[in-house]
């Protein structure tokens, strides 16, 4: 049996080929500012990249403005993406708040009154913003794997809970968000590279994780694709428009 070395210039184009395709995908998807690039694995930070590209990529996440969806029965969300406007709407009670999670700015609709008194308004503004960092996160944490503040470790394959191969990134915070101390466990599919499952750990540190869900039953909106299915829980009324009125972030 003959076996087949290539020659050294064939090599070296082997290897330039490799590094072009490496810094085409990393051009593609750049990191945010602040992303702990030195301290992440190089093919965890690749599989991200791949997600990302899955996902719809980075040209057409960085394109979609407007996101609208309802948090597991709870509330209902419209974001605007450019200006950092967003609207949360309560549906078991008459809450609405309407805050820019930028500059904390905004107002609130409660009790049948607006809030005005400065405590109270800055009061629940917060928790606006609260809610959106803490929502938007389980419609598009696919998309903030090289987010500002985050470490990405590569945990080798495992098996999710529904039977499917995986690459296995840990996810880690440092001085972002307002619970840095979190950490997940994002299982990338084998063959999709659409993200598959997640496990949440209050403490990233944790032996065992507080709870882990699926990601299923992705959809393309406008030209990303998102997922609502969380297993027992989903995530409804998942919408990307491209023009929204401005009156949807001011007007009860």
């Amino acid at each position: 049996m003959k076996t087949f070395l290539p020659t050294l210039a064939l090599a070296s184009l082997l290897l330039l080929g490799f590094a072009a395709e490496a810094q085409r995908t990393a051009s593609d998807n750049p990191p945010m500012p602040d992303f702990n690039l030195a301290g992440s694995d190089p093919k965890a930070v690749q599989i991200a990249d791949e997600v990302m590209a899955a996902q719809g990529g980075r040209q057409n996440w960085d394109a979609t403005r407007y996101l609208a969806w309802n948090f597991f029965g709870v509330r209902n969300l419209t974001w605007d993406k450019y200006t950092g406007n967003v609207r949360v709407d309560y549906v078991k009670n008459n809450t609405k708040i309407m805050v820019n999670v930028n500059d904390l700015k905004g107002k609130v609709f409660k009790d049948g009154v607006e809030v005005t008194q400065p405590d109270s308004l800055k009061k629940y503004l917060t928790e606006g913003r609260n809610a959106w960092i803490n929502d938007s996160y389980w419609l598009v944490m696919p998309f903030k794997l090289k987010d500002s503040g985050v470490t990405l470790k590569y945990l080798g394959e495992d098996t999710t809970q529904t039977g499917g191969r995986a690459d296995v990134l840990q996810l880690t915070f440092q001085n972002v968000g307002v619970t840095p101390e979190n950490g997940y466990r994002v299982y990338v599919d084998k063959g999709t590279r659409l993200v598959s499952q997640f496990a949440y750990y209050k403490k990233a540190d944790n032996p065992t994780p507080d709870f882990v869900m699926p990601w299923q039953d992705y959809q393309t909106y406008g030209k990303i694709k998102l997922s609502g299915d969380r297993g027992q829980r989903k995530l409804t009324d998942i919408k990307v428009m491209d023009k929204m009125p401005e009156s949807a972030f001011t007007a009860f």
